[in-house]
């Protein structure tokens, strides 16, 4: 039977009363302005779950392009299922998976919300290169978070050739994943009233590709949908967040499908009407990618990336508590388990100096030796060679740029930055469980079985696990919550964690022995700090982007 209650005074949650096995359950339903949605009760009673709520829907007739707000809903939406997933190559099984109808959203709520008592809301973006990922509790599980009384939401949004296809036209501009991410914030901070939370506390966090996408919404001039920031191994200058375009990709995927043309307007209606699995297989089996980029401007086309980051001040930082970091060992994974002989003759100094800088050959070669002698010396590029190559990337794509991001937010008048490094290695280190890699720090990713409920991770925690979750979410919450991830010492929290400042470069390392350290791996940093300083005109986007507008040097210094 339904209760009667005065949805007026009583904004927030009312109740079904349903009778399963001969008693009754209480399932929570939502009048929001989308309309009612229905969710379910979590097992231990202490919160409730509204799962797979469509946020956008995808147009049928351009799913390469920018999706649009989903209408809201005339009957009850049953909001019982988080297993939408977009269309791409999953990571556990790696088989094609996804549809479409997957721009849905998952709201986690403790019971202490009310209209009375609004909680602040952590939004979650996944990482996964641009390529993978989902929202789901597979992955993804409320439990360590929300018992710090914050509501959590989990996001889906496109990937791949459906999200980040970049032609350079007015139909797909670029960039429709961020664009997704977008107007799912904005149908979070229209509706989560509804749902006890607070619409002017509002943080938005991810690891990786989706790190960096919360930094993407800190320099969008768009709208402003949120409060706070949290950075997790991942900022926009990152060197492989920003892609060259494939325009012809339309044209090729066509092509590998059996319909050859010249015209790309003929290929993505081709496209548009094939099995999204085949155009995923067939994207990795062309050895297409996909990520973002620099929009060109058109009439009446949104832009959600104008200029490239590394030309760009961020002054949205100035007003923003900003929480950011990396692990101490990001590019473990990629490397320790390789076969010695795909180490013999591999130079990634050079590879990499060439893909993300624009030096002559001459140059290239002198960078490439004064790269390789500070990483490794004299000694062979060969197996032995190993740590290093793991010390250098992780310097080059994550530690580095997060010190320069940093850089740029202090430069932009932000004052509450707080600066992490993950350390710890436990049974919960999600890359280094997956991969069965017993060698080595924290990999990329690690972190995230200590913020989330993994659910394939049955056994029970270990004392050091409980202690870094325990630790892990009352510094991200505290964080969510007031702006400052320590504001008193505690057991678990034995130390006050300061914000960075121009002359002092704290950081929190998250360890068993959780201590305030001064500038991580400082010496690498400082080289990196001159390497940049000297060739910042070689930067790829640099040149491109010169005549437009002035340099922004601080940016890449």
């Amino acid at each position: 039977m339904l209760v009667q209650m005065n949805y007026k005074l009583v904004p927030i949650i009312f109740f079904i009363l349903q009778h399963v096995d001969g008693s009754a359950r209480i399932d929570p339903l939502v009048d929001t302005k989308v309309g009612l949605i229905r969710g379910l009760r979590a097992a231990n009673g202490e919160y409730s779950m509204f799962m797979g709520i469509p946020y956008a829907t995808v147009n049928i007739v351009n799913p390469f392009g920018p999706s649009i707000p989903h209408p809201g809903f005339n009957d009850t939406f049953e909001a019982f299922d988080d297993s939408a997933i977009c269309p791409q190559i999953e990571e556990f099984h790696k088989t094609i998976t996804g549809n479409l109808d997957c721009l849905h959203l998952n709201i986690y709520v403790p019971n202490s919300a009310t209209s009375k008592n609004r909680l602040p809301v952590l939004v979650w973006i996944y990482g996964g290169g641009f390529s993978i990922g989902f929202s789901g509790r597979y992955l993804y599980g409320p439990r360590y978070l929300i018992r710090h009384d914050i509501i959590l939401v989990t996001i889906n949004y496109r990937l791949g050739p459906y999200g980040f296809m970049c032609l350079d036209t007015p139909e797909v501009p670029g960039n429709q994943g961020l664009k997704d991410q977008q107007l799912a914030l904005k149908w979070i901070k229209n509706n989560i009233e509804s749902f006890g939370g607070d619409v002017n506390e509002i943080t938005i966090f991810g690891e990786s590709a989706g790190s960096a996408s919360v930094d993407f919404h800190l320099h969008c001039s768009n709208e402003k949908l949120f409060d706070k920031i949290i950075l997790q191994s991942g900022s926009v200058i990152g060197p492989w967040v920003i892609t060259e375009p494939d325009r012809a990709a339309p044209l090729k995927l066509a092509a590998y499908l059996g319909f050859a043309t010249e015209d790309t307007a003929e290929a993505l209606s081709f496209l548009s009407s094939v099995d999204t699995n085949l155009i995923i297989a067939a994207t990795s089996d062309l050895s297409l990618s996909f990520g973002a980029c620099v929009e060109q401007e058109y009439e009446n086309v949104d832009r959600f990336i104008t200029e490239n980051p590394i030309n760009i001040n961020v002054p949205r930082a100035k007003n923003t508590p900003i929480l950011i970091g990396y692990n101490n060992d990001e590019w473990l994974a990629n490397n320790v388990n390789k076969e010695p002989e795909y180490f013999d003759g591999l130079n990634i100094f050079r590879d990499n100096l060439a893909n993300y800088f624009s030096f002559d050959n001459e140059e290239l070669q002198e960078m490439e030796q004064i790269v390789r002698h500070f990483y490794n010396g004299d000694e062979p590029l060969d197996v032995n060679a190993k740590r290093n190559f793991i010390n250098f990337e992780s310097d080059f794509y994550f530690n580095h740029p997060t010190e320069r991001t940093i850089s740029r937010y202090l430069d932009s008048g932000a004052t509450n930055v707080f600066y992490y490094v993950f350390s710890y290695v436990g049974g919960r280190n999600f890359v280094k469980d997956r991969h069965n890699i017993t060698v080595g720090g924290a990999a990329h990713a690690d972190e995230i079985g200590y913020l989330f409920d993994i659910s394939y991770m049955t056994e029970e925690s270990t004392l050091e696990d409980q202690l870094i979750i325990d630790r892990m979410t009352t510094l991200w919450t505290n964080f969510v919550k007031y702006g400052n991830p320590t504001v008193e010492t505690s057991d678990i929290i034995p130390v006050i964690w300061p914000p960075v400042t121009e002359d002092k470069r704290h950081y929190l390392d998250i360890d068993t022995d959780m201590k305030v350290k001064q500038r991580p791996f400082s010496n690498r940093m400082a080289f990196w700090d001159l390497f940049y300083k000297l060739n910042y005109k070689y930067v790829n986007g640099y040149r491109e982007n010169l005549i437009r507008q002035p340099m922004c040097e601080n940016c890449i210094k």
